[in-house]
């Protein structure tokens, strides 16, 4: 490691110190030069630091948006219905392995893998079981999902047209954001400029088809989850929604049409009062990027709208009970900051899949939450703390140096063939790593207060049985489709793909013509190649 590198892992060793050892209060002289008329404004006023809209909660709550996935479609249909009969607001997709990486559940390296950690989905068949008996018209859609996202969507339009619901009313959001994924995540499966025209691809598509859709999700989730401050989460995500809406921009999508349907989607971890100021400085910047750099004229287009995740990183394996209280701290953070959607993490996920219990007293939380503390009466009601806005603005400023820095490299492109993303997130993942060792960072049940056994809860279990069943439908599927369809609609992907356009059209005729989602990806791979990692650092 180098000696600048030392240096920086050293800086971030230390847990972060809020005021002074000689002071322990923030007081209006830590505030100078603050002017509250430009860099608060009123909620629902630019720079929208006190949220995107002027009442916030008071008359609409935020979506209750919980997680779900597992097993065949049919499994996860039954628990999207069970959240939706216990008061769900908003459907969202967790989709297993294979199906991340672009892989159909028969593929030899899916092997064990299938269903385990989300729904398999490998055809249109296997989306028609996943929404069977719910109304697309009605309810709001969250898939995460990345590289073959827009082979998802694909599928999703045609359960949609098949029910007759018009494109136009679909709502919902596509993750979407494949930057993040050679940053943190790592389920990648083309290098970073085809992945970017594809992402670009979905944009051109549902700004002019699906006006309500949410075309990208632009997530510091993976990002803080691998490991990064919450001044990286912060710039790297509006980093790379800046370069979402720039390659728009460069495709001919008029900045009005899409910026509006672009939504953000951080981590809310342990440290309260930050992860508040993180979410008020994100809109400040972004209503800044919007108006002054892409050259938004629309106030709507100003407007930084975003999704909140408890912190998966957070929870503890020891004394799992105890991530009821760390989840319930973070959802309170995420609401106080002005959150317009959230999912709270159920407490038995670090031992597996969340059960059904475990998945409702996630959702209870919210609900009480939003019920019974009296929260959502007041509109950012910690605006003029000397403490918040003095944290807001130094988060602020952590953040503006960093996405300076992404630029002085030639932007998100750039410094990802330089490794960039990676090393910073390492350093700081290292530095948290070492923070922890040396007793200065602790973890109740984890480095203090322990207790001796394994924990004893009921936890999800899915069987040998369901992956079996899954292939055994794929390949039947693949059986008994027309092949002269199938092959002549792979062949229009390749042949859209090496003439550069548009991928979506071709995308669902090949879902039309029953081919699947690893069918399809290698189509393309065969012309946008697959991308090896990057650069060793």
């Amino acid at each position: 490691m180098s000696a600048h590198r030392k240096e920086a892992v050293a800086a971030r060793a230390a847990p972060p110190k809020r005021v002074e050892a000689d002071k322990p209060f923030v007081g209006p002289e830590d505030l100078a030069g603050f002017d509250p008329a430009t860099m608060l404004g009123e909620p629902g006023s630019f720079p929208y630091t006190r949220g995107p809209h002027r009442t916030m909660y008071r008359e609409r709550l935020w979506t209750m948006r919980q997680f779900a996935g597992f097993g065949a479609a049919d499994d996860t249909n039954r628990r999207f219905k069970y959240l939706l009969e216990k008061g769900q607001t908003g459907l969202s997709t967790a989709f297993d392995l294979p199906t991340l990486m672009g892989r159909d559940s028969d593929d030899p390296l899916s092997l064990g893998e299938v269903g385990r950690c989300g729904v398999a989905i490998a055809s249109l068949a296997d989306m028609r079981r996943l929404f069977d008996g719910i109304n697309l018209g009605e309810v709001s859609t969250s898939m995460t999902i990345n590289a073959p996202a827009a082979i998802l969507l694909a599928f999703y339009i045609c359960v949609a047209q098949e029910e007759g619901v018009p494109l136009n009313n679909l709502r919902g959001t596509l993750q979407n954001d494949i930057l993040k994924e050679f940053h943190a995540q790592n389920e990648y499966v083309f290098p970073p400029r085809p992945s970017v025209k594809l992402v670009i691809d979905t944009i051109e598509y549902c700004t002019r088809q699906m006006p309500q859709w949410n075309t990208v999700s632009i997530s510091g989730y993976h990002i803080r989850e691998a490991g990064a401050t919450a001044a990286e989460e912060l710039a790297f995500t509006l980093a790379d929604g800046l370069t979402y809406a720039e390659e728009s921009i460069k495709r001919g999508l008029d900045v009005e049409a899409f910026a509006q349907r672009l939504s953000f989607f951080f981590d809310v971890h342990n440290d309260f009062f930050e992860e508040i100021a993180k979410l008020r400085a994100a809109r400040r910047i972004w209503a800044h990027v919007a108006r002054e750099r892409l050259k938004a004229r629309q106030e709507r287009s100003w407007l930084l709208r975003t999704h909140c995740q408890t912190a998966g990183v957070t929870l503890t394996e020891q004394q799992p009970e105890n991530n009821l209280i760390r989840v319930a701290y973070q959802a309170m953070a995420g609401v106080l900051g002005g959150t317009q959607s959230l999912h709270t993490n159920s407490m038995d996920e670090t031992l597996a899949l969340p059960s059904e219990h475990a998945a409702k007293l996630a959702l209870r939380t919210q609900q009480i939450l939003a019920h019974e503390t009296n929260v959502t009466q007041s509109v950012d009601p910690l605006a003029g703390s000397y403490f918040v806005e003095k944290l807001t603005n130094e988060i602020e400023a952590k953040a503006k140096a960093i996405l300076d820095q992404i630029d002085a490299m030639g932007g998100v492109l750039a410094a990802i063939d330089r490794g960039y993303f990676r090393r910073a997130i390492a350093e700081s993942a290292l530095a948290q790593q070492r923070a922890m060792d040396a007793g200065r960072l602790k973890v109740v049940g984890v480095t203090d207060f322990v207790e001796e056994g394994a924990p004893n809860i009921p936890i999800l279990i899915i069987s040998q049985e369901t992956e079996n069943q899954q292939v055994a439908r794929l390949k039947e599927l693949k059986r008994r489709r027309d092949a002269k369809r199938h092959q002549a609609a792979l062949e229009r992907i390749r042949e859209d793909a090496r003439a550069d356009r548009n991928m979506m059209p071709a995308l669902i005729a090949g879902a039309q013509a029953d081919a699947t989602v690893g069918e399809m990806m290698d189509a393309m791979k065969s012309v946008f190649g697959a991308y090896d990692g990057g650069p060793e650092w």
